[in-house]
């Protein structure tokens, strides 16, 4: 009996030598239950990201408290504005053509730093049959504005009058200038018109792909300017 209980002592004194320690136990579930963590915070991640890079090919579907509808692979916004010329353009006329849209203030400084360069870009692709326009959506111009901006600043294009805002909020625009190259009704791209110091110019880029019939690379991009100057709600 005696050699029984000694046998049972020995084991038990060998389980504590090699169990495991409750503290260990509790540090490896805390281990556990941190990498259980750490892997739904990457997927929360990558599914995060995957909405962002969705979200970079049209606006937010409120801007300013308006709806925005833009969005790259779609029908562009339909209008109808009138132009410092007299003339009533509509988007849709031109539905088998290339169209470049460029939020455009004259007060802008940005817009008077890229005036020139703005200018040389427009000439070279009027040459190859794309449809330029400006749009101003400043609240506080009037058509005799534009008149003298295309005067002043050798404006060779049209500059339609969005004074209310409604089409610059439709497409989202946020900044003078911001660009929406638009091919046969569809948008294509929209954001800066290059980067903003260096020599990639985005909507160039954008027309070529689309004279070449190929698809075009970089559809989105951040802006940069002056805020639009839309009146306030």
């Amino acid at each position: 009996m005696r050699e029984r209980d000694d046998g049972a002592a020995a084991r038990r004194v060998f389980r504590r030598a090699f169990a495991t320690p409750r503290w260990t136990r509790s540090s490896e579930m805390i281990s556990r239950s941190r990498k259980s963590v750490l892997a739904m915070v990457a997927l929360f991640g990558l599914a995060a990201s995957a909405v962002l890079a969705g979200d970079k090919h049209k606006h937010d579907a409120k801007h300013e408290g308006h709806e925005a509808t833009a969005e790259i692979g779609k029908p562009a916004p339909d209008f109808e504005l009138k132009g410092q010329d007299g003339k009533t353009y509509k988007l849709s006329d031109f539905k088998n053509q290339i169209v470049v849209l460029e939020w455009f203030n004259k007060d802008c400084p940005v817009v008077v730093e890229w005036r020139e360069r703005m200018a040389k870009l427009q000439a070279a692709y009027a040459e190859k049959g794309v449809v330029w326009l400006a749009i101003d959506s400043s609240h506080m111009h009037t058509d005799k504005d534009n008149v003298e901006a295309a005067r002043d600043m050798k404006v060779h294009y049209p500059i339609l009058s969005d004074f209310d805002g409604k089409i610059g909020h439709a497409y989202g625009a946020r900044t003078t200038p911001d660009m929406f190259v638009i091919n046969k009704g569809t948008l294509v791209y929209m954001g800066a018109i290059a980067e903003r110091k260096g020599d990639k110019n985005y909507v160039a880029e954008a027309l070529d792909a689309i004279l070449a019939g190929k698809p075009v690379q970089t559809s989105s991009t951040k802006p940069f300017g002056c805020s639009v100057k839309y009146k306030k709600a």
